[in-house]
C-alpha cells in the first residue's frame, strides 16, 4: 500500500493511505515561497454572499485562504467573472489580497453549465491582466474548480509558472453518489477534469479521502497530491456569549430543541432528508411538537433552482410546515450566530469534498449530525463532537435526534467537545500548508525546465 502524509498531520476517522514520503521531502525550509499568485475562481465571486446561487463553502475557501496567504506576505489576486454592470475592475478585498472582474458572457442569467463556453472570453480578460504588468509578476497560478483549472492551464503555461489545483468537487465522485431526481454530471466535466489533473504541477485534496478519489477516478499521481485541511475562522465562529444569548437574538424558544440546515438548497445537500426525519420524529413522538423548531437557512441553487419552492411544499406534505422556519441566506457573523442557538447541526449531504459548514459550526459550539460520506468523516469526530449517518434514511436521522430531544445536556457535552474539535482547523494553518504547497510547486517546476534546457 502506498504511504501517504499529510501536509497537516493525521485525522481521527481518515483513510490510511497516504501521500508518498517523497513529496513531504519536497517541502525543504529555506526554498523561495511566492511572492505573487493568481487565483482563478471562474464561476463564483469571492465577494458573493455564501448560501446564494452558486456561492458556497468555496467562496469562503478563497477568502479565507486569500487573506491569510497575504498575512504570511504572499499576494493574492483573485481573477473571477463579472456578474453585474459597471464593476470595478479591482476591488481591494483586503491589504495584500485583490479582486479583479473579468467581462465574459453576459452579467446575469448565465448557468453555471454554460459557463464553458465562456472560458475563451475570461482567459483573454486574464492575459489582458497580465500583459499590463511586467514579465515574472505572478510566481504561481492556483486555479479552484474544473472552470478555473482549464484557464489557469493556459495561463500556467503561457507565463512559464505552476499551476496548483483544487478540485473542491469532482464530477465523476459527485456522480457516483447522485441524489434521487439530481442531473448528473456532463461527459465534458469528466474529460475536462481528467485534462487538469494531467497539466496541474500539484492537486490540493482537503482529506486523505479525496486524494484517494483523485488516484482512483482520475489516475492523479499520487506524488503530485497534497493534502491540506481547509479552515475555520475562529475568530467568528466561536461560542461566544451562548447559546441562550444566541436564542434572544433570533427569536428563538429557549427550550427548544432546534435541529438546523444551512447552506444550499439543492438536492446534493439533501435537506428534505432532514424534513423526513423531523416527520418520523413527531410521529414517535407528538408531544415534542410544542417543543421543536427547525430552521432552514439557505436558497436555491444547482438543480434546486427548478423546483425553488419544492422543500416548503415537501414540509406541507409532512404535516411539519408549523415548525419549520424557511430563512433567506445571511451573512458570516449571523450565520455564526445560526449557528450557536441551534441544538444540532444536520448535515444529511450526499456528497462533500470536506463540508466547512460542519467545522463552523463545531467551532461556535454546536454538534453535528452529518452524513459520513466524502470528508465529512474528518470534519465531524463521530461519537464525540456529533454522529456520522451512513447513508440518507430518515429515520436512522431521527434516531440521532431523539438522543439530543430525550438527553438535553447531550447538547452541552458534546457542544463543548465540537468547539474543542474544530481548533485544529484553523486557517493560519491551511495557509501555512498551503503555502508549502505551493513552495514544492516552484521547486519541481524549476527542476523540470532546467532539465529540459540542460
Amino acid at each position: 500500500m502506498t504511504q501517504y502524509v499529510s501536509r497537516l498531520g493525521t485525522s481521527r476517522g481518515a483513510p490510511r493511505r497516504r501521500f508518498p514520503a517523497g513529496l513531504a521531502g519536497s517541502f525543504t525550509a529555506g526554498h523561495r515561497r511566492p511572492r505573487r499568485i493568481a487565483m482563478l475562481s471562474v464561476h463564483t465571486s469571492p465577494l458573493h454572499q455564501p448560501g446564494t446561487g452558486d456561492a458556497g463553502g468555496m467562496n469562503v475557501y478563497i477568502v479565507e485562504l486569500a487573506r491569510r496567504l497575504a498575512a504570511i506576505n504572499i499576494e493574492v489576486e483573485i481573477f473571477t467573472r463579472s456578474t453585474t454592470g459597471g464593476l470595478p475592475a479591482a476591488v481591494e478585498l483586503a491589504p495584500g489580497v485583490l479582486v479583479r472582474h473579468v467581462d465574459a458572457g453576459p452579467y446575469e442569467g448565465l448557468a453555471k453549465e454554460e459557463l464553458p463556453a465562456q472560458l475563451c472570453a475570461f482567459t483573454h480578460g486574464v492575459m489582458q491582466a497580465w500583459a499590463g504588468q511586467r514579465p515574472g509578476y505572478y510566481d504561481l497560478v492556483h486555479s479552484h474548480y474544473w472552470l478555473s483549472g482549464h484557464v489557469g492551464w493556459l495561463a500556467a503555461q503561457r507565463w512559464g509558472v505552476p499551476l496548483v489545483h483544487a478540485m473542491h468537487t469532482m464530477a465523476k465522485v459527485k456522480n457516483a453518489a447522485l441524489a434521487e431526481g439530481d442531473t448528473p454530471e456532463p461527459a465534458a466535466r469528466v474529460i475536462g477534469e481528467t485534462q487538469i489533473v494531467d497539466a496541474a504541477d500539484r492537486l490540493i485534496a482537503n482529506t486523505a479521502g479525496e486524494a484517494d478519489e483523485l488516484v482512483r477516478f482520475y489516475d492523479a499521481d499520487p506524488r503530485s497530491v497534497a493534502v491540506v485541511h481547509p479552515g475555520v475562522n475562529l475568530d467568528r465562529f466561536r461560542p461566544a456569549d451562548g447559546r441562550a444569548a444566541a436564542r434572544a437574538r433570533l427569536g428563538l424558544p429557549q427550550d427548544a430543541l432546534i435541529p438546523l440546515f444551512a447552506g444550499r438548497i439543492q438536492p446534493l445537500k439533501a435537506p428534505d432528508v432532514l424534513l423526513r426525519a423531523v416527520a418520523v420524529l413527531l410521529d414517535r413522538d407528538p408531544a415534542l411538537r410544542s417543543r421543536i423548531v427547525v430552521p432552514v437557512v439557505g436558497g436555491p441553487s444547482g438543480s434546486g433552482l427548478a423546483k425553488p419552492e419544492g422543500l416548503q411544499k415537501l414540509a406541507s406534505r409532512l404535516g411539519i410546515a408549523d415548525v419549520v422556519r424557511f430563512h433567506p441566506p445571511v451573512g458570516q457573523d449571523e450565520l455564526a450566530d445560526w449557528f450557536r442557538a441551534a441544538s444540532v447541526l444536520v448535515m444529511p449531504s450526499h456528497s462533500e469534498s470536506f463540508g466547512l459548514v460542519a467545522v463552523e459550526a463545531q467551532a461556535a459550539g454546536t454538534p453535528v449530525v452529518a452524513a459520513s460520506v466524502g470528508g465529512l468523516p474528518v470534519a465531524v469526530r463521530d461519537g464525540v463532537s456529533g454522529f456520522l449517518i451512513p447513508g440518507h434514511d430518515p429515520a436512522a436521522y431521527a434516531q440521532a435526534l431523539e438522543r439530543f430531544a430525550a438527553a438535553p445536556e447531550l447538547v452541552d457535552r458534546m457542544g463543548e467537545a465540537a468547539a474543542e474539535h474544530a481548533q485544529r482547523f484553523g486557517w493560519d494553518t491551511a495557509a501555512a500548508g498551503t503555502a508549502e504547497v505551493y513552495t514544492a510547486a516552484v521547486q519541481g517546476h524549476r527542476r523540470r525546465t532546467r532539465t529540459r534546457h540542460a
